[in-house]
């Protein structure tokens, strides 16, 4: 008996992370995520590779070698595929509807019934008025925003007889033939999401490959949705710049009211901050030291790149604050929250309060968030977590000592300003003549979510690490800048202990450069936002390939998802394939029940469209796998290069 204790013990403790160790050291009062991963071991194989199929209900019916059809003559390579575009469905809706409440908040601003918002950033509204031919001389923000917001509604709810802008004003030019030449290009984000639930219902499309098009399609629907998520979050709260904090349970002020921000949409997150300092005095007047605000998973990105707001925790560990006794409020949105949550807060002072109508948890305090009323909304959520705080009393509060600096904050623009101190001129060429002279090894995106598959947040430090040394430029987003925040790995420290002399030269360049503008140096790893932000990152990824003259699956730049666990995740990775990227996942999906299926995305996926999966979960082989595709795409586009000029001719368009 003691051995099985002592063996779930072992495989509770599912994290590098000292504060999530120090809390699940405790005897705890209700279980984690940490131990109800343990309860579902095994886990359903037949789901785990994908070859289970549910969508009708004479099912399910599970693939195996004595019964290799379904029921209506369903194929594991059928299985997969539609499961696979189901994924992505799932993963551009997500993204899109948290999009689409920003796109309608800013047409309530047009009509005159969101008081409490503003355009933060006229400079953010008048690029996108250049970018797509939009009327801006002699016009004001609100008639030029009047066009973007109409822009937006018509990329979402286009039926036909057109393409998406959001697309075709952002990629590039080969990219934007290619996804033409295939017909992936979406008509709309609704059109696309309708037409793939259709074509993967009983009885209708068999074909792998057809629909691993289609899932394809759902992807860049998915890039539409984040991509005016970003820009209009932009518009609305203003540009990130670099912003300097800390992140780890340490930044819990026993002597505050404390509230975590969790989820992914700013709209009242926002309002939270402004509530939060506006009601200062009452939550004095309540006996505490003022309110500590901290953030969980992408509300928790939003809020520390635009406010500063520090991070408490990602998204395995959401949990975890709430049983240090300290958290008056949670705060939740959309998308990533755990249902446990509100089991946990029971057993604590802790008011759990949601905020969306399409994400209730039971027993949970309802704020019918509405942009009409949303600045008393957010004071009513404030004084919520004061009368929780007032009943926290006496409790024991056992907060873990552990917390890191962080830099964050590094929209595009951002990254432009700080490349432009060394050439005002050019700004991408920083970067493009750095990989050219070798002093870069290339570019590599970390993004995802967090997945107890895994050792909670070792695959996103083992291959950040490994990537550094080896002179990679690092990007994050979402939970993936969570971990990296947590430890320590967005500081300036962190360039010191792990870059390789190319990447620590080439920041400290930067550094050199902007020592007059930053309030300290930069960090190792540049946090580019949530998850929802991913197109920032596409973006420098573009402007790379423009520079070099040749299209993305030429250059050396790669994405990882190290603890891939949603299907946002899913969705997220099959636009970066699209766009021409290898992309590293962490976490294998269901896809290995179809060896064709699985050979498309790690092989004949290049082939088409330059990107294409790896799938490894040893984070140190990951990290040397993609090093590999780095040096290939950089020798390959040496030899073009060399080649070019030699025969006086432009750079061969394949790869």
């Amino acid at each position: 008996m003691s051995d099985v204790v002592k063996k779930k013990a072992v495989d509770r403790n599912r994290a590098i992370d000292p504060a999530v160790l120090e809390v699940l050291s405790r005897e705890l009062p209700m279980d984690t995520a940490y131990d109800r991963y343990v309860a579902q071991q095994p886990q359903c194989k037949f789901g785990d590779t994908g070859v289970c199929c549910r969508i009708c209900i004479q099912g399910p019916c599970r693939i195996t070698a004595k019964a290799p059809k379904g029921i209506c003559g369903a194929t594991a390579y059928t299985i997969v595929a539609r499961n696979l575009v189901r994924s992505a469905v799932g993963g551009a809706s997500a993204h899109s509807d948290h999009s689409k409440h920003i796109l309608l908040t800013l047409k309530a601003l047009l009509d005159g019934h969101a008081p409490d918002y503003k355009i933060e950033s006229p400079e953010k509204l008048k690029a996108l008025a250049e970018r797509f031919e939009i009327p801006a001389e002699g016009r004001t923000d609100l008639e030029i925003l009047a066009d973007v917001v109409q822009l937006g509604m018509d990329d979402y709810m286009r039926m036909t007889g057109g393409k998406v802008k959001w697309v075709e004003k952002t990629v590039t030019p080969g990219r934007f033939a290619k996804f033409n030449d295939c017909d992936i290009m979406p008509t709309s984000v609704f059109e696309t999401i309708a037409s793939a639930m259709a074509q993967t219902h009983m009885g209708m499309d068999a074909d792998p490959v057809n629909l691993i098009f289609k899932s394809l399609e759902a992807g860049l629907a998915d890039y539409v949705g984040m991509h005016i998520g970003t820009d209009l979050s932009d518009v609305l709260f203003g540009i990130p710049v670099p912003v300097y904090t800390e992140a780890n349970m340490g930044v819990i002020d026993p002597a505050k009211v404390n509230i975590a921000v969790h989820g992914h949409n700013p709209l009242l997150s926002e309002m939270i901050v402004q509530a939060a300092r506006e009601l200062e005095g009452e939550a004095k007047a309540a006996g505490s030291a003022g309110i500590q605000l901290m953030g969980i998973c992408c509300t928790g990105n939003e809020v520390l790149m635009r406010q500063g707001v520090p991070p408490v925790t990602n998204f395995a560990s959401q949990e975890l604050p709430i049983m240090t006794g300290a958290i008056d409020a949670m705060v939740v949105d959309v998308q990533c929250i755990m249902p446990g949550l509100q089991a946990v807060a029971e057993c604590y002072h802790t008011r759990i309060v949601t905020t969306s109508k399409n994400a209730k948890i039971p027993g949970s305090h309802y704020v019918d968030y509405n942009e009409e009323k949303a600045l008393d909304q957010a004071k009513e959520v404030i004084r919520i977590a004061i009368d929780a705080y007032k009943e926290r009393g006496d409790a024991e509060c056992i907060i873990p000592a552990i917390k890191n600096k962080v830099v964050a904050g590094f929209s595009l623009e951002a990254m432009y300003s700080l490349f432009g101190a060394i050439n005002a001129d050019a700004p991408i060429k920083v970067v493009t003549e750095a990989l050219a002279s070798g002093e870069l090894r290339g570019v590599v995106l970390f993004a995802g979510c967090n997945n107890l598959k895994g050792i909670h947040d070792e695959n996103h430090i083992t291959m950040a690490k490994e990537l550094a040394k080896n002179n990679v430029l690092l990007l994050a987003t979402g939970c993936a800048a969570g971990s990296y925040a947590k430890l320590g790995m967005l500081s300036p420290e962190a360039v010191d202990l792990y870059a390789g002399d190319g990447l620590k030269a080439f920041i400290n360049r930067l550094n050199d450069a902007n020592a007059d503008k930053l309030q300290g140096k930069l960090p190792l790893i540049f946090h580019m936002g949530s998850c929802v932000d991913n197109t920032r990152a596409t973006n420098l990824a573009t402007a790379i390939a423009n520079d070099l003259g040749v299209d993305i699956p030429k250059i050396p730049f790669a994405a990882s998802a190290p603890e891939a666990m949603s299907e946002k995740a899913i969705s997220i990775g099959l636009w970066n394939v699209a766009m021409g990227l290898p992309v590293h996942v962490g976490v294998v999906p269901p896809v290995t029940g179809s060896e064709l299926v699985n050979g498309i995305a790690l092989q004949v996926a290049h082939d088409v469209y330059g990107g294409y999966f790896i799938w490894e979960t040893d984070g140190k082989k990951g990290a040397d796998k993609l090093l590999e595709a780095l040096d290939y795409r950089s020798w390959k586009l040496k030899v073009h290069a060399q080649t070019a000029e030699r025969f006086e001719t432009t750079a061969s368009a394949a790869w």
